[in-house]
């Protein structure tokens, strides 16, 4: 299945996807820089019912260049119709986060990282700007 880029491109100049299902509306920017998954604290404070809390913690270098230690989760949302499942590490971002909505005036609940695109065999096309899940 084949899943357009374009939204967020041309909205943002960012490769977004925004979630259905109970974690409706959440907008996630898909990063091939980054290691892990990361969702911003803000988004799990409200929705910490619906994670998957794992044991453990991680020291990860983050948005700001700094090492933090972060809480793990795994998490469930859908995307255009299927169910994906990755663990995130819980970061609180805001600095970053705050100027990306600034500028864009898009809020982002969240990063996709190479974990999540391994994890769920997706792909991406950057001559065609679409994402393909090979699942």
């Amino acid at each position: 299945m084949n899943f357009p880029l374009t939204f967020g491109l041309n909205k943002t100049g960012l490769p977004l996807i925004i979630t259905s299902g109970k974690l409706k509306n959440l907008c996630f920017l898909i990063d091939t820089g980054a290691t892990h998954n990361f969702l911003f604290t803000y988004v799990y404070e409200h929705f910490k019912n619906e994670f998957k809390h794992l044991d453990g913690k991680q020291s990860l270098m983050c948005i700001e260049g700094h090492y933090k230690e972060t809480s793990i989760i795994e998490a469930t949302f859908n995307f255009e119709g299927n169910d994906y499942t990755s663990t995130f590490s819980v970061l609180d971002a805001n600095d970053a986060m705050g100027q990306i909505q600034e500028e864009t005036g898009i809020q982002i609940h969240g990063v996709l990282g190479i974990q999540f695109l391994m994890d769920n065999k997706w792909t991406i096309n950057f001559d065609k700007q679409i994402i393909t899940d090979e699942r």
